[in-house]
């Protein structure tokens, strides 16, 4: 499938552990993987359990059924780390 503006794939930068990046390392060299491959899954694989912990259930049902946009632009609590407005506003 070719990615078009909409569905492209998104950078997002995480600090982890480095005991963690080490045996996300080994199991990308074991496998012949990427690094990436591995944490896209865990990600997508993780995200409903984390939404039915931390999301209210009348959040969560919004979410399910597709209403992000919305949710995003009213309930931002955090600046994205390249948001240059917020990097900005804080100099």
């Amino acid at each position: 499938m070719r990615r078009s503006a909409e569905n492209k794939l998104r950078v997002v930068a995480v600090r982890i552990d480095p005991v963690i990046e080490q045996r996300l390392r080994v199991l990308a060299e074991a496998t012949g993987r990427k690094q990436s491959f591995f944490l896209q899954r865990m990600i997508e694989e993780g995200l409903d359990a984390m939404e039915e912990i931390w999301l209210s259930p009348d959040t969560l049902a919004k979410v399910r059924k597709g209403d992000l946009p919305e949710l995003l632009s009213t309930h931002s609590t955090t600046s994205d780390l390249f948001d240059l407005d917020a990097v900005d506003a804080a100099s």
